[in-house]
């Protein structure tokens, strides 16, 4: 029987592993094992080609270049890479403090707008009218 230890998980790794786990009837903690032991037994294959995944992951390779089994490993790579860069981003920060508005959509579906209103049009004051 082999033995474990504690291990510090992201929270966003350790939902997902309770997630995807339950479907598998497996605890956050078993998915979290597999998933190592899947990524252990890739990088130890000798047909997937590591150097190439990191090298598409580089953008120095085509991903069409890849078999179907490594453009999945890099499809996996990306969504880590995007949820990551999705997870950093506060856009409402960012637009408030340059003193910029947004639209969202509310949770009926409505568009809403957020932020200043009150923000110059870029093109100045509109023409005037040489009659008024």
């Amino acid at each position: 029987m082999s033995s474990t230890i504690p291990m510090r998980v992201d929270s966003d790794l350790f939902d997902a592993a309770k997630s995807v786990g339950a479907v598998a009837s497996r605890s956050a903690a078993q998915q979290i094992s597999h998933w190592a032991r899947i990524g252990r037994e890739l990088e130890a294959a000798p047909n997937v080609g590591v150097r190439d995944i990191e090298r598409v992951l580089a953008g120095e390779k085509p991903y069409d270049d890849l078999g179907e089994h490594d453009q999945a490993i890099v499809r996996a790579s990306w969504d880590e890479r995007v949820t990551e860069r999705l997870a950093s981003l506060d856009l409402a920060a960012e637009f408030t403090q340059a003193g910029r508005s947004w639209t969202e959509a509310d949770e009926q579906g409505s568009v809403v707008v957020r932020g200043s209103t009150n923000i110059p049009s870029p093109a100045g004051p509109g023409p005037t009218d040489p009659d008024a």
